[in-house]
This record gives C-alpha cells, sequence and structure tokens, in this order.
C-alpha cells in the first residue's frame, strides 16, 4: 500500500509507504521523512497500490492525530483553490492549517513534541455505585457528620448544572479544593476522567434585534432566494442601513436548526464593534479566527471546530475559510467589495469572497454577499439575476445620508483661503463641530509625515537601496522607511548631495496631517490611527476607545478608520487629498475612490444628528466626485461598466498577471520576453507586455510583468493548464532555472 503525501511545500504530492500494520486515512496528518535530514507533517491524499519508479521509497514515520484533518468537501475545496489560483497543494497547505499543526522538525521525536496538543481537562463523575437515591442520601447524612469539607464538595459536584458530557462536572467550574476531590476519588464516590473539553453553546434562542419594514423586506427577499436554490446573493445597503441586523437574523436561524455559519470581514481588529455586538447576542457560540490569535489559539480552534457536531458560528479573516466546518449552511461576505479578502503574497493568491461563492454552488450552502459599494462584479451578478439581490436604501433609525461638499483647493489657494493642508470650509466646519462637543474624522490615505524628502536645490531625493521608490519620512521617529521592503535609515537634515541647503519634506501623510491639526486647535484632543500606531492590540484597542468614550474630539487616519466603526458622536468627517485617490494608474481606481469615499463618508452622522462630510480636491467638477456627491453608485456601476467593456476589463474579461524576479535585470527581461513569445503563439493578441511595472525593483530583484486577457465566457482551468505548462518549461531550461515567476489570477 502506497500513499500520495501533501507536504507544507512549494512541491508535487510524494508517495511514501504505508508500513504494515499501520492503518491511515486520506485527510490524515502523519510524519514523513523528506530529504536527509528533515522531517515533515504531511497530509494523506490518495491510497494506491501504484509503486513508484523510484529506486527507494520512504515510508511512513507515524500518525499524528486520532481523526483525519480534512473531509471529502475541504480537500476537493483544496484541489479547486490549486488548479485555480496556479499553485500546490502544498502552498494551500501551508496557508490552511495553522503553523502547530504542521510543524517541521529534524527528528521525529522533536516534531511530535512541537505539534500541537489538544489541551484535556479534568471531569468528575458520581460513580456508579452510588447512583442510587437511598444509598446517596445514606453517603450524604453520613458524611455531613463526620467530613463537612467532603459533604460540600460531593454536592456541589451532584448540584452542578454545568454539565458537558452525562453526570461530569468540569474541574474549571468546581470552586472546591483539590484534596477533597482527590480523597473522593480515592473512596471510590467519584470517578475521575480527562478528555478534550467541548464548546458549551448554550441556548439556542436569542434576543434579536427588532426589524425596520425596509430591513423586514429585504430579509424576505434573501430568504426566498435561497429556498428557491439560489446559493448566492447581494446584500447592497447604504452605510448605516443595517446590514449587521439582517445578518443577525440568518444567523440564529442556522445556529437554530444546529447549522454553522461562517462570517468573513475584512480585518478583524478593524470590525471589533462588529464582534462584541455578535457577542452580545450569541454568546460562547461565536469563534474568532484570526492572525492576532496565538498560535495555540488558532490551532486549538481547528481541531475543536474539526470534531463539532455543529452549531458553530466563527467570525473571521480571508483564512477563516478553510475551517473544518462540516455542517456549513451559511457564509457571510461583509464588505465585499474590501480588496483584502484577495490574497496578495505568498501563494495561493486566492479569493476568499470568491472562494465562498465557488462553496457555496459545490456544496448547497448559502452565500450572503454584503456591502454599502459592492465590487462592480457583484453588482453586474446581481443585475443580471445571477446572484440574488435586495436592497436597503434608507439609514437605520431615521438617521439621514450626510450632506457633502465639495471644496477647491485650487480656489481656496488662490483667495488665500487655504491654511497648511487645509481649506477654510474645513475648517470652519471642525469648529462649529467641536464647538457642538461632537467629533471629527479627518482621512487622508496617506501615513507617515511626508512620501519624501527633496533637496529645492539640486533636486536630490532619498531613495531605498533596495526597491525603486523614494523613502517615506516619518518625523515623530526622524526616520526614512520603505513601505515596501521595510528599510529604514535616519533622516538626514542637510542634503548629501550639495550638502548646503536643507532637505524639504514633500506631500503629506497622517502624521503631518495631526501636527497641522493640533496647531489649528490646541485645545481639541486629537489622535492618529494608522499602521505605524499599531504597535499592539492594546494600543489599537486604546486609540478606538477613548474616541468611542469622547476622550478623543479628532481622529485622523488612513484608510482602516472608514472600515466598520460606528460611533455616535462623528458628525463631520473630511477627506484631505481626493485627488490621489483618483489618479492612480489603475483600471480600478475609479471604482475604489468611489468606495473609499462612501465609506469614510458613511462615519458621519450615523444617529440623529445630521453628518457632513467635506471632499478637498483640485477638480471638483471631476464625474466620480459629483457621483461621490449624490451618492449615485448606480451611475457610477453604469458608467465604470461600460469603460470596462470598450476596453475588455473585468467583469467581461478575466486578468492573470505574471510577474517574472530576478537580481539580474537583463536576465529577467530575456525571460520575460521569451515567456511572452510562447504564450503569445496560444493565446495571441489577449496577451499584453512584457512591461516593467510602475516600481520596477522590489528587494534587489527586477520585475518584468505579463497580463493575460481571456473572456468570461472561456474556461479559466484549461487557460490555467496551458499557462502553468509554459511557465514549467520555460523554467526547466537551464538558462531561466534561477527565474521567480509569480501568478496573480483575478488580481485586485
Amino acid at each position: 500500500m502506497y500513499a500520495d503525501i501533501v507536504l507544507p511545500l512549494a512541491q508535487p504530492a510524494y508517495t511514501y509507504a504505508v508500513p504494515e500494520g499501520m492503518e491511515v486515512q486520506v485527510g490524515e496528518a502523519v510524519s514523513v521523512q523528506f530529504g536527509l535530514r528533515k522531517y515533515y507533517t504531511g497530509i494523506v491524499w490518495r491510497l494506491h497500490n501504484e509503486r513508484p519508479r523510484v529506486q527507494r521509497v520512504k515510508s511512513l514515520v507515524g500518525k499524528i492525530y486520532d481523526r483525519p484533518l480534512l473531509d471529502e468537501q475541504q480537500r476537493e475545496m483544496w484541489e479547486w483553490i490549486a488548479s485555480y489560483y496556479l499553485c500546490t497543494l502544498g502552498e494551500v497547505m501551508r496557508c490552511a492549517l495553522p503553523s502547530l499543526i504542521k510543524p517541521s522538525a529534524d527528528s521525529e521525536s522533536q516534531l511530535l513534541e512541537e505539534c500541537y496538543q489538544e489541551r484535556t481537562e479534568r471531569y468528575y463523575a458520581l460513580s456508579e455505585s452510588y447512583r442510587d437515591e437511598t444509598l446517596l442520601n445514606e453517603l450524604f447524612d453520613r458524611l455531613e457528620r463526620r467530613a463537612p469539607r467532603l459533604y460540600e464538595t460531593l454536592l456541589e459536584v451532584v448540584a452542578s448544572e454545568e454539565r458537558k458530557h452525562a453526570g461530569e462536572v468540569a474541574r474549571r467550574l468546581l470552586s472546591a479544593d483539590a484534596t477533597p476531590l482527590q480523597t473522593l476519588v480515592k473512596k471510590g464516590i467519584l470517578t475521575l476522567t480527562e478528555h478534550t473539553p467541548d464548546l458549551e453553546h448554550g441556548s439556542p434562542t436569542f434576543r434579536l434585534p427588532t426589524l425596520t419594514p425596509h430591513q423586514a423586506d429585504a430579509l424576505a427577499k434573501l430568504k426566498a432566494y435561497f429556498a428557491a436554490g439560489r446559493t448566492t446573493a447581494l446584500l447592497h445597503g447604504v452605510t448605516g442601513s443595517g446590514k449587521t441586523e439582517i445578518y443577525i437574523h440568518l444567523i440564529a436561524e442556522v445556529l437554530a436548526r444546529g447549522g454553522d455559519v461562517l462570517l468573513l470581514v475584512p480585518e478583524i481588529a478593524l470590525t471589533a464593534q462588529l464582534i462584541e455586538r455578535m457577542e452580545r447576542i450569541f454568546g460562547s457560540r461565536l469563534t474568532a479566527y484570526h492572525s492576532r490569535l496565538t498560535n495555540q489559539r488558532r490551532s486549538e480552534n481547528y481541531l475543536r471546530l474539526n470534531r463539532s457536531s455543529g452549531g458553530e458560528f466563527v467570525v473571521g479573516v480571508r483564512s477563516s475559510i478553510f475551517l473544518p466546518l462540516k455542517h456549513l449552511q451559511l457564509i457571510i461576505v461583509d464588505e465585499e467589495h474590501d480588496a483584502s479578502y484577495k490574497q496578495a503574497d505568498p501563494a495561493p493568491r486566492y479569493s476568499a469572497r470568491d472562494v465562498a461563492v465557488w462553496m457555496a454552488h459545490q456544496r448547497g450552502c448559502s452565500t450572503l454577499l454584503g456591502s454599502a459599494t459592492p465590487a462592480l462584479e457583484s453588482w453586474l451578478n446581481g443585475l443580471s439575476g445571477k446572484y440574488g439581490m435586495a436592497t436597503l436604501t434608507e439609514r437605520y433609525g431615521g438617521a439621514s445620508l450626510p450632506k457633502i461638499y465639495l471644496s477647491d483647493t485650487r480656489r481656496a489657494a488662490q483667495r488665500g483661503e487655504r491654511y497648511g493642508h487645509f481649506n477654510k470650509l474645513l475648517i470652519d466646519k471642525i469648529e462649529q463641530t467641536l464647538a457642538r462637543g461632537e467629533q471629527v474624522m479627518l482621512f487622508q490615505n496617506r501615513r507617515g509625515f511626508a512620501p519624501y524628502l527633496e533637496c529645492p536645490q539640486c533636486g536630490w531625493t532619498a531613495r531605498c537601496p533596495h526597491c525603486n521608490v523614494t523613502l517615506s519620512y516619518h518625523k515623530y521617529r526622524s526616520q526614512l522607511v520603505c513601505h515596501y521592503c521595510g528599510h529604514t535609515e535616519t533622516a538626514l537634515s542637510r542634503c548629501p548631495s550639495c550638502k548646503v541647503v536643507e532637505l524639504q519634506p514633500m506631500g503629506f501623510g497622517t502624521e503631518k496631517i495631526e501636527e497641522q491639526i493640533a496647531e489649528l486647535f490646541p485645545e481639541a484632543r486629537v489622535a492618529r490611527l494608522d499602521r505605524d500606531q499599531l504597535t499592539s492590540e492594546s494600543a489599537f484597542q486604546r486609540i478606538i476607545n477613548d474616541f468611542a468614550a469622547h476622550r478623543t474630539d479628532i481622529l485622523v487616519g488612513t484608510q482602516m478608520i472608514t472600515k466598520g466603526f460606528d460611533f455616535d458622536d462623528v458628525t463631520l468627517v473630511g477627506v484631505l487629498n481626493a485627488d490621489n485617490l483618483l489618479l492612480n494608474p489603475d483600471f480600478r481606481a475609479s471604482e475604489r475612490a468611489f468606495q473609499l469615499l462612501q465609506q469614510v463618508a458613511g462615519r458621519a452622522g450615523r444617529r440623529s444628528a445630521e453628518g457632513e462630510v467635506v471632499i478637498q480636491t483640485s477638480d471638483p467638477s471631476h464625474p466620480l466626485l459629483r457621483q461621490v456627491l449624490n451618492d449615485d453608485y448606480a451611475a457610477m456601476a453604469r458608467e465604470q461598466l461600460a469603460e470596462r467593456q470598450s476596453y475588455f476589463y473585468p467583469p467581461y474579461a478575466r486578468l492573470t498577471v505574471l510577474t517574472l524576479k530576478h537580481q539580474d535585470v537583463q536576465l529577467v527581461r530575456r525571460a520575460a520576453t521569451e515567456l511572452a513569445t510562447r504564450l503569445r503563439r496560444i493565446f495571441h493578441s489577449r496577451l499584453l507586455g512584457p512591461i516593467a511595472p510602475v516600481v520596477d525593483r522590489i528587494r534587489g530583484e527586477y520585475l518584468m510583468q505579463l497580463m493575460l486577457k481571456i473572456e468570461a465566457s472561456a474556461s479559466r482551468l484549461r487557460a490555467n493548464e496551458l499557462v502553468a505548462r509554459e511557465v514549467a518549461e520555460l523554467l526547466a531550461e537551464k538558462d531561466f532555472k534561477t527565474v521567480t515567476i509569480s501568478i496573480n489570477v483575478d488580481p485586485r
């Protein structure tokens, strides 16, 4: 008997012999020796009798867990991800399983030591000989007279209602000391067992929020779609319209009938308020799963869910799509347009949203996509009837949509009405808001103090030695930082080229805005929320809690402040520079700009007070800004879809981007030209490039890119097979063996 084993490496499955007497199942985790000295955790993918054509076949070393880690549906999903996103099963395994479940080591014993061992708990129960009520009462009478401590301990065990198993009580639920418990066990009155604890789910009934007529109508539509066999639906609701209330009702229904629910969110830290609200309703039912958990907790959650009998509710980021929810009936993708659902590096470069849609179709569960500004692909699927669609056009609780003002930065500068990076209109609005005792959020989509330092005399700029980009200036720590590779160096005060003139910060980031707003409003309490401030989970919570408790008046931040927050007293939002959102060299720039501006505007006036939004721009007549002003998502979608259709971009085409990397610029260019020649023989004009990307050197490696555009109606899997074949043949050639090629299917 032989077993094909998937290892957490960018390698195909390897065949091992199954030792006589060892019984293994497909999906089980086993330990194997790979190479001369390394031991890995592998997954049994296939059992067969076909001896491989090698001289010596290694044998499996041993089994790791008492049950398979993957069932048939999970294996099918892994195979689809590997084939669709052009990677190996090993790369999927590396992404899908927590690190402690798939350790590697230099010896078998070390591997088993590093492998996560499920936590066990002690449980006490009344022994069978005292289950008779008469004998038990006699025992109580005797202990009450002679051993009061034993009497009290036994009474607590018998009276406890918190029982995980029939007649058993977990040690952690008992207040009794260890000594009387041990004595009762020695006397044969109690029995002691150890086993893995199960999560106590509690009551299947929940206190659900009351729905408005509009919400109830949307919920009824969604339920009708799912009942009619539609596997995917889109909930399009304006910011603050109460999409979460609809989620809660759908979740409660599934949990009540014993099914599992997965709620995907873009980033756990930025949706803390949503999770707190879900915990208040669903209590211990909720399991969080994200990268901020310890490896121990992630592994514990994975293995517990693997043996669950149903009724699980998981809230997590994109990697949660790999969790072993065996009774999955509902997947909700909140803020489904968010780019963080797509993994950029390393492989598999998957989209959790798209995998969720595939799972709905394959497993027969329901997937609900929710957003105030859906991705155009989802919107078109809703309009065409491929997805069911329900809309919410009113804010929850009678709150009105914010009033939006476009403030012309050029005109303000000409009139002398611009102070630093603030137009007079925004300054006046901030002053009025603070006078009313309300709060302000200021959005600038760039962190740091300035994008770069420049010498005003000779034009010298500080550049990263490893990447073809300028270094961003971070004033508060007097450093220049590369936001691509992380290179840092101390900021210079004078130009190293002409050695005379002081360097000037060019442009502005959140750090500079924080400094200027503090100068303009010295009495206001100002805080900043961006990646530089997130030194820890506690630091993030402190910033958010202070703002929620009104200990901060003005919050300055990057797009982190646009996601998922709901603050009662925020009535003004300022966008400092809308132009840098509109001028990106990307066909999705307008769509993303609309989504971002609508999301950040949606933070204002979410309660009874009317909100206001001031968007500063040098081009207030820009069509997209007029659409934002009128809250006209449909007009934006129509215009962008027409443009995409004309130029053959998604959703009318499917993209694959191939990026070639090497430290030798001539070699990577030759490899890109050769690969383009081979692919063009197959795909003809559908292939674009090769070209150097805007940032053409990162971490010391030069980059070249090819883009493949194929019809949406064409077979993606067949196209992938052809691309994979040509890439493999190129890399097999001696001249190009050292070139790295990454393939990004459906790039975001």
